[in-house]
């Protein structure tokens, strides 16, 4: 991917780490869900909140949650999660579902991809 579809200072600004994770393990996160940067861009920094957790490092039960709430109407609280063995391939995996999610949810809030709300509004313009 090239710079201008990874967004890494989007991630930075709204990421939390939770538990599991250590602060020196911050800027390789973010670099890791820095592509996810791009579909939040959208929304004003005070409305996107991310939190990511890891339990059970390095054992059989590893487990890594990304977590996304976005305030605004309606509310969106979106949770990606993995049981990939490799931290890396975990992060990936919990990226990729949140994009989708995300991608998902202005589908179906945005008011371009409603007939209906379009049609009511043709005669303003």
């Amino acid at each position: 991917m090239n710079e201008s579809q990874d967004d890494p200072a989007v991630i930075a600004q709204r990421l939390h780490l939770a538990t599991g994770f250590l602060s020196s393990e911050r800027d390789w996160i973010v670099r890791r869900l820095a592509s996810l940067g791009s579909r939040l861009r959208s929304f004003e920094n005070t409305q996107v909140e991310l939190q990511i957790s890891l339990k059970e490092r390095h054992g059989a039960g590893q487990r890594v949650t990304l977590e996304c709430w976005v305030s605004r109407t309606p509310r969106l609280h979106l949770v990606s999660t993995s049981t990939a063995r490799e931290l890396a391939a975990a992060l990936n995996e919990v990226r990729d579902d949140l994009i989708r999610q995300v991608d998902d949810a202005k589908t179906r809030t945005e008011p371009r991809n409603n007939r209906v709300h379009r049609a009511s509004h043709q005669g303003e313009e």
